[in-house]
């Protein structure tokens, strides 16, 4: 195992990976930015290193900076988190040059499944079904005429990255010239690269991505699935495991698919492949994230597989903790709270936090960085915490994760907290049957969607 690791990232998966080096024995250095001086992460590292700005270009996403972080304190390995770097190729490199171990997948992995197109091409060659749209990256004119072909809606997804940036929905052809130009702006400002590829959308689909360790010789061990449907901009409020939309059959299926492309990958480290199920039970890779997930808690709770861990482990040549199909126990939901305003369109709301309880209790977990005083700074995510519960089946989830919401106190600044009160409350939720529609549909029974 490793002596010393940096930890190029801040914020709540910055506390979560030194916490879980510590129980490891491994020291940790943090890197962070002038806006994160006092920030939680710095306070429980060994050691920290003020890698430049507040800005995330000057800082979290300067590659020259971070390695240096890495070589002056003498670490032997980087971790990425999410975000931020944790999928850039050229970091992973730029850690390889400088003879420290990257904490995640190969270089040339990460370039792959970051090219949705040859992505895509990867998967296809491992019998993985795709969903029917172009063969690559398309021009307006072939956007247009693979429309006519297929049918609308369309999905628009740029090329280069996801987190829906560049990912624009396309219902009917009179939009697309508005709807290609302003995706393809909005993905060359985000990541240096405006082209697109094209989809036909599957409206009212589930979100289902399974989760997968591979000790990159070809070992993979498939943790089963996490239902992310839930989502705003496509961007994911809830999470739960296991999926109310799988049957044990249909979810071995998406298993064994995954399996067979991270084999196919030698893939190392964990990652999620995603995937749209259909309501007929067939189901379509989306893409393949090469990190650590946010919701990654879901997955822990249900396996006992400690995923943080597990990604150190593989790193240093230690393997996976074993191979095959992880047995699922009981039910876990994650809720993301977010220092947003849900009423007014998720606008961020930076601030201070005047007061802060975390929920606590048999089966509940709180993962975060934030504590009372803290000033969320406007510059980066929103994320401020996740709570995640288990509970022995779904209705017993769901009871426990509201008790856990009612008993957290925040304040100081608009959350999500009660908008997800009034999702888990929600009728069309607890039935189990939702899309990724469910906040577009449901918007009128949520009242802390509506201005007061």
């Amino acid at each position: 195992m490793f002596k010393q690791v940096l930890i190029a990232n801040r914020g709540e998966v910055a506390v979560r990976l030194i916490r879980a080096c510590r129980e490891l024995g491994v020291e940790t250095v943090a890197a962070y930015s002038t806006a994160d001086r006092d920030s939680l992460h710095v306070e429980l590292a060994d050691r920290a290193v003020h890698v430049g700005p507040p800005a995330p270009a000057d800082s979290y996403l300067n590659i020259p900076s971070l390695v240096a972080a890495a070589v002056t304190t003498g670490c032997e390995a980087v971790h990425p988190g999410w975000g931020f770097l944790a999928e850039n190729a050229d970091f992973a490199r730029a850690c390889e040059d400088n003879d420290l171990v990257f904490i995640g997948p190969r270089p040339e992995t990460i370039e792959m499944m970051g090219d949705k197109v040859v992505a895509k091409e990867a998967v296809a060659a491992a019998g993985i079904p795709l969903v029917p749209g172009s063969n690559g990256a398309a021009t307006f004119v072939q956007a247009q005429d693979l429309g006519a072909a297929i049918g609308y809606p369309l999905l628009l997804k740029a090329s280069a990255g996801g987190g829906g940036r560049g990912m624009r929905l396309v219902d009917f052809a009179d939009d697309l010239e508005g709807a290609f130009q302003t995706a393809s702006a909005e993905a060359e400002a985000a990541f240096s690269d405006g082209s697109l590829y094209v989809e036909k959308a599957l409206v009212g689909a589930r979100h289902v991505e399974i989760q997968v360790l591979g000790d990159g010789e070809g070992g993979v061990l498939t943790l089963g699935e996490r239902d992310c449907s839930v989502q705003r901009r496509h961007q994911k409020l809830i999470e739960e495991a296991p999926s109310p939309g799988l049957t044990p059959e249909l979810r071995a299926e998406m298993e064994d698919a995954a399996h067979r492309g991270c084999e196919a990958l030698r893939y190392r480290g964990a990652g999620t492949i995603e995937f749209l199920l259909a309501d007929d039970g067939s189901f379509y890779f989306i893409e393949m994230n090469t990190r650590l997930q946010v919701e990654h808690p879901v997955t822990e709770l249900l396996t006992g597989v400690d995923l943080a861990r597990a990604q150190f482990h593989i790193a240093a040549g230690d393997g996976l903790p074993r191979e095959g199909r992880a047995e699922l126990t009981g039910h876990a939901i994650e809720i993301r709270i977010n220092a947003e305003d849900p009423a007014h369109g998720f606008l961020p709301a930076p601030g201070t936090v005047t007061r802060f309880r975390p929920p606590l209790g048999p089966g509940v977990r709180v993962d975060t960085h934030i504590v009372e005083g803290y000033r969320i700074p406007p510059q980066y995510d929103s994320l401020i915490a996740k709570v995640i519960v288990w509970a022995e089946d779904r209705p017993a989830a769901l009871a426990r994760a509201l008790r856990a919401l009612s008993e957290l106190e925040l304040e100081g600044v608009p959350t999500t907290r009660e908008l997800a009160i009034d999702i888990l409350g929600n009728s069309r939720f607890a039935s189990g049957h939702y899309t990724t529609q469910f906040i577009t549909e449901a918007a009128p029974e949520l009242p802390s969607l509506r201005e007061a």
